[in-house]
């Protein structure tokens, strides 16, 4: 099954990218044992309109435009679902089982995401009740990821 993260904004060189990208490499390797294969990050600019709404409608537009119609869509947005790592772990662990072959994990730029969205999303989740830069979300994603594979493999990574 393959991973994808598509966000709003795009990372600039320094410590955050390097980060996310230390991550994603462990991901990488990790995950084709578990039948996890880390395919790409989408990255597509901000739009420049002039009020939310219709910011949130256009990038939601261009997330939709790379979707299939089978592909797994997660949200990363404050009305979703708290979860545990074992329980994040547990979802994806869940839809490759279930034979999914794609799941996205979509981050909204700095208006959310669109509303739209969760009618065709098929688990919202959040990472805490506070308000987290794009930049941090794409490092907790990441790990979080890595730490998804490392629980399906029973790795030492994840303590409780």
């Amino acid at each position: 099954m393959k991973l994808g993260i598509f966000a709003v904004g795009r990372l600039k060189s320094g410590p955050e990218k390097e980060l996310v990208a230390r991550y994603l490499d462990r991901l990488k390797k990790t995950g084709r044992a578990q039948g996890i294969d880390f395919s790409k990050v989408t990255e597509i600019a901000e739009s420049r309109a002039g009020n939310a709404e219709t910011r949130k409608r256009e990038e939601a537009s261009a997330l939709e435009n790379t979707l299939s119609p089978e592909t797994v869509l997660i949200l990363l947005d404050e009305h979703g679902k708290s979860m545990d790592s074992v329980a994040f772990s547990g979802a994806i662990e869940k839809y490759r089982d279930q034979g999914k072959r794609e799941i996205i994990f979509a981050i909204g730029g700095a208006d959310g995401l669109d509303p739209a969205l969760r009618t065709r999303a098929d688990l919202t989740v959040n990472f805490g009740a506070m308000t987290w830069p794009h930049q941090i979300v794409r490092i907790l994603l990441a790990e979080q990821l890595y730490r998804a594979v490392t629980l399906m493999a029973g790795h030492p990574y994840h303590r409780v």
